[in-house]
């Protein structure tokens, strides 16, 4: 696989820690690791549909896409910290519309050149909000 697409990837899950990232380049290693996806989740099918497309994927996982703050500010110093913020490409946030954590992320998009996966329902939020 390609180390040019890496995609940090925030979203709920079965299982797994928090404020840890999962490297995952298999369907088997995100079963194995994070389990199903919980209702109304979307990380994990972003997830699948990133290592279908033969992507990398770091997976934070959040206690409640688009609400856990600290999860996600907590995903911001990993990416920072342990430099994982050089090999990330994309970072995709499903939920994620409170501009507080999309400009906590700022900074990593601007300096790795990452761009931000969102769906039209976060985009309409964090425009409106």
């Amino acid at each position: 696989m390609d180390d040019l697409y890496t995609i940090a990837l925030f979203g709920e899950a079965e299982k797994g820690e928090y404020q840890m990232p999962y490297f995952l380049n298999t369907l088997v290693e995100m079963a194995q690791f994070l389990g199903n996806q919980p209702r109304d989740s979307r990380g994990l099918y972003f997830a699948v549909q990133a290592l279908l497309y033969k992507r990398k994927v770091i997976f934070l996982r959040v206690e409640e896409e688009g609400y856990s703050t600290k999860d996600y500010l907590a995903g911001v110093a990993l990416l920072k910290n342990q430099k994982l913020g050089s090999q990330v490409n994309a970072i995709c946030m499903p939920g994620v519309g409170e501009k507080q954590i999309l400009k906590a992320f700022q900074p990593i998009c601007d300096t790795y050149h990452s761009i931000l996966i969102t769906t039209e329902a976060d985009l309409y939020d964090y425009i409106t909000n």
